[in-house]
C-alpha cells in the first residue's frame, strides 16, 4: 500500500507541471552516444510519447554522426574535420543524407509509433523544414577557410512545425537544410535545434547530452548546480568552473535564452526517464538555465 500510495504522489507532483506545460512546445536535440545506445534512446522516445499524451508539444531536432562515420567507413571514406566541424564533401554529403535524414529520421518516427505516439519525419523526401545557407570558417591569416557542403539555418517553416504539433504529432527533424540555389547542406544539430526553438518561440529547449548538466567540479557528478541565470553561468565560464567541452554548449544555451527561449536544460539522456524527471518534477535531474530577473 506504502509503494501505492508513494506512486500517487508522484503523479500529484507531476500534475501541477503537466497543467504548466499543457499546449507548450518543447525542443528536444537528440544526439552523441544516446543515439548509439538502442535502450537509451528508447526511454527517451517513451518519454516523448508520454510528453505529447498529456498535452505537451514536444519537437525532435537530431543529429547522427557516429552512424555517418560507420557510414563513411564501409564507404571507404576516411572523415575529414577542420575545427572540429566535419568537412562535407560530395561523397561524404550523400551519405549524410542517406544517413541521418534517411535511416535515422525514418527510424526515429517509426520507433515513436510503435511506442504508441504519432511522429512525423521532415526530410528531403517527405517535407523539408530548414532553409539555411554555406558557411566558413576564419582561418590565422585571416582567409576564410571552405567547410564544403556545410551551413547554417537561416529560415525554419514554422507554419508546417506548429501544425503537426497541434495535430498531436511530433516533428522529427534532421540537422541538414536546403540551400537557395537547392543544395542541400549538413548543419550543426545543436545550432539547428536552437533555430528550431527560436522560430518557434519554444518554452524550453533541452539538450541529451553525455553528462548530467553543469557540475561544480567536473569530476564530481554530484556537483550539479540544478539552475542557473546567464548572467551566473557567464561568470562560472570566466571562473574556468566551466571549462573545455562544457563551454560550447553552455554558450549555446545562453545564446538560445538571447534569442527568447524561456528555459534551456542540459540532461543526461543515458539516465532511464531523466526527460520526465527533468521537467515533471521540482528537483530535476540536469542544469537549467534561464535569463536572470
Amino acid at each position: 500500500m506504502e509503494e501505492a500510495i508513494h506512486k500517487a504522489d508522484v503523479l500529484i507532483e507531476a500534475l501541477g507541471w503537466i497543467r504548466r506545460f499543457r499546449d507548450k512546445i518543447t525542443v528536444i536535440k537528440l544526439g552523441g552516444s544516446i543515439m548509439e545506445q538502442e535502450n537509451a534512446l528508447r526511454h527517451v522516445l517513451l518519454d516523448i510519447v508520454f510528453m505529447e499524451t498529456v498535452g505537451m508539444r514536444p519537437v525532435v531536432v537530431h543529429g547522427g554522426g557516429a552512424a555517418i562515420d560507420r557510414a563513411m567507413d564501409a564507404a571507404g571514406l576516411v572523415p575529414k574535420k577542420i575545427k572540429g566541424r566535419r568537412y562535407t564533401d560530395d561523397d561524404t554529403l550523400r551519405i549524410v543524407e542517406e544517413v541521418l535524414a534517411g535511416e535515422i529520421n525514418e527510424g526515429i518516427a517509426r520507433q515513436i509509433e510503435e511506442l504508441g505516439g504519432r511522429a512525423m519525419n521532415l526530410n528531403f523526401k517527405t517535407t523539408n523544414v530548414l532553409f539555411g545557407e554555406k558557411i566558413t570558417l576564419p582561418g590565422e591569416n585571416g582567409e576564410q577557410i571552405d567547410l564544403g557542403h556545410v551551413g547554417k539555418v537561416t529560415r525554419v517553416d514554422r507554419n508546417v512545425i506548429e501544425n503537426l504539433c497541434y495535430a498531436g504529432q511530433v516533428p522529427v527533424i534532421p540537422s541538414m537544410a536546403l540551400a537557395a540555389n537547392g543544395g542541400k547542406l549538413n548543419v550543426n544539430a545543436d545550432t539547428a535545434a536552437t533555430a528550431v526553438a527560436q522560430a518557434l518561440g519554444a518554452e524550453k529547449l533541452i539538450y541529451m547530452s553525455d553528462v548530467n548538466g553543469v557540475r561544480r567540479d567536473k569530476a564530481n557528478p554530484n556537483s550539479i548546480i540544478h539552475s542557473l541565470t546567464d548572467v551566473e553561468a557567464r561568470e562560472l565560464i570566466r571562473t574556468g568552473v566551466v571549462d573545455a567541452g562544457m563551454i560550447p554548449k553552455v554558450e549555446a544555451c545562453l545564446e538560445t535564452l538571447d534569442r527568447g527561449v524561456r528555459k534551456v536544460h542540459i540532461i543526461d539522456g543515458r539516465l532511464r526517464h531523466s526527460l520526465l524527471l527533468e521537467i515533471y518534477t521540482t528537483s530535476g535531474v540536469g542544469t537549467e538555465l534561464v535569463k536572470a530577473q
